[in-house]
């Protein structure tokens, strides 16, 4: 169907540059009109087609006919005593997704959704036991950065550069939502979009090998891998995709990722789990398994949710841990614990899911059962 005869109007905000320029010119106008659209879009932070004062009055009626820029509805936002700001953000369904920043003295991370839900189940975390709605469209997914930016922004909405990384680390698997996070972030690098270095966008995965291997094809982002155990027998309990690519297929694409560029390198991210995750043997078959690899490790100590089984590893065991880690070699930090008074801390998200899945159903179904049990 063509931009003349679509019905349902269009979203400009989820356009990349290839995109906007083939729109652009099936509309009878020059490709480089598309730089001028996506300029004031992410940068001015036009909300009014109208508002695009640098075409002429006639593509913007045009434009007005069959297009839009519809980010989502801020539902909640809130801040935590430590300046982590998180939204909740209601979308064209009503599904509820969420956002977070993480302000520093040097910089400022905004951690990005990709579904609504998730359709992995990792045990131990919040998302994954809300179950599973649907993707997000490009638009949504570049739409929480357009929301953030007109948030934190102290220039009436223009992009001040308050928000330096992104990384897509919230609600959802990213690589099973391939090509909308991949045009999200085309945007999220382009010059006339937000303009952040490939080396302050990242992509975590927990596996997903094929789509990896097809990312390295089409995007230069920096890459971030959900780990969380250093056994295949452990990881397909903790991240059950790894039944489906174990550790070893896994690894292979980790070695050769950055294979040409050797100043780049994998970061490996392992939650802490009291008891589960944390021993030295633990910390001796991490070693192993990241041999060759170039490799850094983000220990994470892990955020309770209501009704989990896990708790956190205490401080002495985190810093004995990345210790063995340092001492074999590997460049390894314990991520320090943000926003989790206001449940935005890593593996804390939940937005609103219509679960299809029905996980969410049989989650509550259990925990149900177990404080039965436990009162009798």
């Amino acid at each position: 169907m063509s931009a003349l005869t679509q019905t349902t109007p269009i979203n400009l905000l989820g356009l990349d540059r290839k995109a906007m320029e083939t729109f652009c010119v099936s509309l009878g106008e020059k490709a480089y009109r598309a730089t001028q659209i996506l300029k004031w879009i992410h940068f001015q932070g036009a909300r009014d087609i109208h508002a695009i004062s640098n075409i002429s009055k006639t593509l913007r009626q045009q434009l007005s006919d069959i297009a839009e820029i519809r980010a989502p509805e801020v539902a909640y936002e809130n801040t935590s005593a430590d300046g982590t700001h998180k939204w909740v953000l209601r979308l064209a369904d009503g599904n509820c997704i969420e956002t977070v920043f993480i302000p520093e003295k040097t910089r400022g991370t905004l951690c990005v959704s990709s579904q609504v839900g998730c359709t992995l189940n990792c045990d131990f975390c919040s998302t994954g036991k809300q179950g599973f709605s649907r993707n997000l469209t490009a638009a949504e997914i570049i739409g929480q950065v357009w929301v953030a930016v007109r948030s934190l922004s102290k220039n009436t909405g223009i992009h001040d550069h308050a928000v330096t990384n992104v990384v897509m680390m919230g609600m959802g698997e990213p690589l099973l939502n391939f090509e909308n996070v991949v045009s999200a972030m085309n945007i999220m690098l382009d010059d006339f979009g937000y303009g952040l270095s490939k080396r302050r966008v990242t992509l975590s995965t927990a596996g997903v090998v094929p789509a990896m291997v097809e990312l390295r094809k089409v995007s230069d982002v920096a890459l971030a891998v959900s780990l969380h155990a250093p056994n295949d027998e452990l990881r397909n309990t903790l991240v059950p995709l790894n039944k489906k690519y174990p550790l070893k297929e896994l690894m292979q694409v980790c070695k050769t990722y950055f294979e040409n560029d050797k100043r780049r390198y994998v970061t490996m991210e392992y939650v802490m789990l009291a008891g589960v995750n944390d021993s030295p043997e633990h910390a001796q078959q991490l070693i192993r398994l990241l041999n060759g690899i170039k490799a850094k490790v983000n220990l994470i100590p892990f955020n309770p949710f209501p009704h989990t089984i896990y708790k956190r590893s205490d401080a002495a065991t985190i810093d004995r841990f990345r210790e063995m880690l340092m001492n074999a070699g590997i460049n390894a930090i314990t991520r320090k614990t943000r926003g989790d008074g206001i449940d935005a801390a890593c593996g804390q998200l939940v937005g609103e899911v219509k679960d299809r899945t029905r996980r969410s159903e049989r989650h509550r179904a259990r925990v149900l059962s177990t404080e039965s049990l436990s009162s009798i």
